[in-house]
């Protein structure tokens, strides 16, 4: 009986360690983190783009005239 009892709890301790790992969870929430950051840079790069050029290309003329 307790040989019976002591495999039996083996095997339930490692069904519930299969089932509690987060291995696939943490790749996801890394790869959803980079997705996000990505669209951050791109939102942000298409906002002030055409701000930026339009700063460096009249910082361009001004120098230009000295």
């Amino acid at each position: 009986m307790t040989s019976l009892m002591v495999s039996m709890m083996a095997f339930v301790a490692g069904v519930k360690d299969r089932f509690s790992s987060e291995k696939g969870a943490t790749a996801t929430e890394y790869s959803l983190l980079v997705a996000f950051i990505a669209l951050l840079i791109i939102v942000g790069v298409t906002a002030f783009g055409g701000a930026l050029n339009t700063w460096f290309s009249s910082l361009g003329s001004k120098v230009g005239t000295w």
